[in-house]
């Protein structure tokens, strides 16, 4: 094992300036329960540039240091200081979640039982060199599969999943995705036609719309076209979906799906009601793709809801069974179902270059980075 560990944080002080960079820490020492991981592959979702932005401003970041220690700095408008003031001053290790090799654990049969296997795991702080965490937030990868194959087992892989176990929770019958040619689209889209789960998928472009039709999606519609309401409400119609699952957030997405969603449904009604039609319909917003007001333009009568979707929330309304079968059945499809494509692969220090930031913080569709910091 190497004598030295290296994290990637991010720091705003009380000046107004977030900063990003690389720091030695020592090498940890694992409790009972616990498990030292040579984190070999971590990749950059959505969610890690929540922590690792935070509220900057990214067009005013200036790099600095030297090639092997990279510093980001960036203004952060006063406006929002007073929303992050309880993380001034400390230093954020950035990273939700990655995949390695097991160099050293603690006494439990549990910890022990990973010394040497090559896992994923989940839980913060995972773009660095060596990583402490719990044997229970660690999921134990079949033979075979790469660090690299494993890096992204649980967000997406979860998400996806969670999508589906909550519409069945919620007596659903079938789901709407927004930004569904993205990684986790791509995954949601498998398991459905898996699970025999009808799926209206939403892209923007014509590209992810073929790219989305070879996979097997029987429902693609383009919110960039002139006939997108009506090609949407025609699926909906076919599907009966009425649960949606949005990373957008910003503009009229949600609101555009609740009112397809109330003309499907209240299509065969026969009498006139000022409320609308009684069936439920639910988008939860997941993401903030857009980090502008929801707009809804109230179309849609009074049977409905716009909530937010968080993974680990949701996971605990779950329950321990689906937990772990979910788990399980992630461990076993991480080449197929699960399987994640990245486009750029970068050192911890390749990860703080304005020209990489700018490509992964646009979070465009089809731009997934993997952050290798054992190069």
């Amino acid at each position: 094992m190497s004598d030295t560990n290296i994290e990637l944080t991010s720091t705003i002080s009380e000046d107004n300036k977030l900063e990003l960079a690389l720091r030695e820490i020592e090498i940890p020492e694992p409790g009972e329960n616990q498990v030292v991981i040579r984190i070999e592959a971590a990749p950059i979702n959505p969610s890690d540039l929540g922590v690792m932005f935070s509220a900057a401003d990214m067009t005013t970041a200036s790099q600095s240091g030297s090639a092997d220690r990279p510093v980001i700095s960036a203004d952060v408008p006063a406006k929002f200081m007073g929303a992050v003031k309880k993380r001034v001053g400390k230093p954020i290790p950035v990273g939700n979640e990655g995949a390695g090799t097991v160099v050293a654990a603690g006494s439990s049969a549990a910890a022990q039982s990973l010394m040497g296997k090559t896992v994923a795991v989940i839980g913060g702080g995972s773009y660095r060199k060596y990583l402490c965490a719990n044997v229970q937030s660690c999921l134990e990868l079949e033979p075979g599969t790469t660090a690299a194959e494993g890096a992204s087992s649980f967000v997406n892989p979860l998400t996806a999943l969670a999508m589906v176990e909550t519409m069945r929770a919620e007596g659903h019958k079938a789901i709407v995705h927004a930004a569904a040619a993205s990684n986790l689209g791509q995954m949601l889209n498998r398991i459905c036609i898996a699970d025999g789960i009808d799926l209206v998928n939403i892209v923007r472009k014509p590209e992810q719309e073929t790219l989305l039709r070879d996979m097997g999606a029987k429902y693609v519609v383009n919110s960039s076209s002139d006939s997108f309401m009506a090609d949407l409400t025609e699926a909906l119609i076919e599907t009966g979906a009425t649960i949606a699952f949005d990373p957008i957030g910003g503009g009229r997405l949600a609101s555009d799906i609740l009112t397809c969603m109330e003309v499907a449904v209240s299509r065969n009604m026969t009498e006139y009601s000022v409320y609308g039609s009684d069936i439920y319909k639910q988008v939860y917003i997941y993401g903030g793709l857009d980090r502008g007001p929801i707009t809804l333009n109230r179309t849609f009568g009074f049977a409905w809801g716009v909530n937010g979707f968080l993974l680990f929330n949701v996971l605990g309304k779950l329950g321990k069974e689906t937990n772990i079968a979910m788990r399980k059945r992630i461990a076993a499809e991480i080449k197929t179902t699960f399987a994640s494509h990245y486009t750029h692969e970068v050192s911890l220090a390749g990860a703080l270059q304005l020209d990489a930031m700018a490509v992964y913080g646009k979070q465009a569709t089809g731009e997934k980075f993997l952050i290798k910091p054992q190069s």
